[in-house]
């Protein structure tokens, strides 16, 4: 049935104390018959109830822990949070676990045997392998499934390999207006993306869930996402990204003009689809190379560049704070950059001529 292990002492945040002090602690565990029951101690100071603690854990030696594999708990952890969690973080933990656990001889470990040695080893390979990303979300799947069932597990000695910032290549204006007249008359569909993503600035998914029932005049209001399904197509999620990303955009007048006339979907095509044409396109127009993500750090820069509050980008962005903002999108353009160098340098020139 597995090796018995000391009973892991679960923090409620209801610590109950009455006029003596009263101080009461509950526990999980597995009883000899492999049952889940629950254990209530109760103490009347930290000192007693510490003791007790200690000679609980001492009985429980006579207990046995049902024997699991890791994937069987990682199994378990997706069917647990299958009806709570989005459909696109369903389906990345259902990649991870057939990606990188099923095939993998951590994936038959017992979970009571299971060492930090064990996972730093499943770590070290993942990592020669994949980006350091990748390897942060495999470990946090692996550790969210782990502590269902071990909540004394020791993550403390786990090391992750270090992050690598992703340096966006992103266009200027004049790339962005070139873009626009050559897709303008060629694909409707990726014009109207490019212009909700680089003005708005809207994600992809968002782009794909917009339809006409959701612009007013020209105030567009965000409030879906069309996001992948583990199995294979799309859904149309009602809460986009996170909170934030519910918000009324004002987009420029000659957008509006654009989007008229337009009854449904404003684009029929999934976000994958946008993001593979949008490199094919921007290849055949001669442009540098860029994701379509990198329209978004195009619209944060643009703005921030102009002046425009931290808070209104924030807002329009659909961002979930200056923090983020920040970090990941507000990078330099060159043209913005060497435009304001120039303008430093002359005002400085001036008071020494």
């Amino acid at each position: 049935m597995g090796r018995p292990r000391k009973l892991p002492e679960i923090d409620t945040g209801k610590e109950k104390k009455d006029e003596k002090k009263r101080i009461v602690k509950r526990f999980n565990y597995y009883d000899a018959d492999g049952k889940r029951r629950g254990k209530t101690i109760t103490a009347y100071s930290d000192e007693e109830l510490a003791l007790k603690i200690v000679e609980w854990n001492k009985s429980i030696g006579k207990m046995k822990t049902p024997p699991m594999t890791i994937l069987g708990a990682v199994e378990e952890y997706i069917k647990m949070r299958e009806s709570v969690l989005s459909p696109v973080t369903i389906k990345q933990y259902y990649s991870i676990k057939d990606t990188h656990i099923k095939d993998d001889p951590i994936a038959d470990i017992d979970i009571n045997e299971l060492t930090p040695i064990q996972v730093q080893e499943w770590i070290n390979q993942l990592a020669e392998k994949s980006k350091p990303k990748t390897v942060k979300n495999c470990y946090g799947f692996l550790r969210s499934s782990i502590s269902i069932h071990r909540k004394e597990f020791d993550f403390t000695s786990i090391r992750l390999p270090q992050p690598v910032r992703y340096k966006a290549n992103t266009p200027g204006d004049k790339e962005v207006q070139a873009f626009i007249q050559y897709i303008k008359e060629k694909d409707r569909n990726l014009y109207l993306a490019v212009l909700l993503a680089a003005f708005g600035p809207m994600r992809r998914s968002e782009i794909c869930a917009l339809a006409s029932d959701d612009i007013k005049g020209s105030s567009i209001t965000v409030h879906r996402a069309k996001v992948p399904v583990h199995g294979g197509g799309w859904v149309i999620k009602e809460t986009p990204k996170t909170d934030a990303s519910n918000r009324t955009i004002a987009f420029p007048s000659f957008i509006a003009k654009e989007l008229k006339g337009i009854s449904g979907p404003i684009v029929t095509c999934s976000p994958t689809h946008i993001t593979k044409m949008f490199k094919k396109e921007m290849e055949r127009a001669g442009l540098p190379a860029c994701r379509f993500h990198d329209l978004r750090h195009y619209g944060a820069s643009i703005m921030h560049a102009i002046g425009v509050p931290d808070v209104y980008i924030i807002e329009r962005g659909g961002w979930s704070s200056d923090h983020v903002m920040k970090t990941i999108y507000r990078d330099s353009i060159d043209a913005e950059k060497k435009k304001q160098t120039a303008a430093i340098n002359e005002h400085f020139s001036a008071l020494v001529q």
